[in-house]
């Protein structure tokens, strides 16, 4: 019985020994795994950075070449400018047709709004709608204001 014992001891102490090299083995297969998909990324990075380099070289042709197209399109205005004014006075400068104010649309917006709403809301219609369109009309028309009074601040601000 103490033979069969010990020869049990023995087979599972090789056997513990014997498990080094196999930890080792994949101690060093897990490093290899570790290096391939470390160079994986560093090759997608290379092909990446490339790909941006053609991209960012592209832009800055396309963007020489809109500055030489201005430039000639200067130069051709100033010659055109320079003859015009050889040849007799340039004509008059169009004004510019100016919109509405944010006032004016306001006050068309709310009133047609308020005389919708006017209009469904009370039983006499016509009353309705035209209560609803002055309302509507003052409350646009203070909304405008304030958005134009904004607007020319800012505009006097810069």
């Amino acid at each position: 019985m103490k033979s069969l014992i010990l020869i049990i001891c023995a087979v599972s102490f090789l056997t513990a020994c014997n498990s080094g090299p196999n930890k080792e083995a994949e101690a060093l297969k897990a490093k290899q795994v570790t290096i391939d998909s470390m160079k994986a990324v560093i090759a997608k990075q290379a092909v990446i950075d490339s790909m941006n380099a053609i991209v960012a070289d592209r832009e800055a042709k396309l963007a020489n070449e809109r500055e030489e197209k201005l430039a000639a399109e200067r130069e051709e205005k100033n010659s055109q400018v320079v003859a015009n004014n050889n040849i007799a006075a340039a004509p008059a400068a169009t004004r510019k047709k100016k919109g509405w104010s944010h006032t004016a649309k306001g006050a068309v917006v709310g009133a047609g709004t308020g005389a919708i709403t006017g209009a469904i809301i009370n039983k006499k219609h016509a009353q309705g709608a035209l209560v609803g369109s002055l309302v509507g009309a003052g409350i646009g028309a203070g909304t405008g204001a304030i958005v134009d009074h904004a607007k020319k601040k800012k505009n006097n601000a810069n």
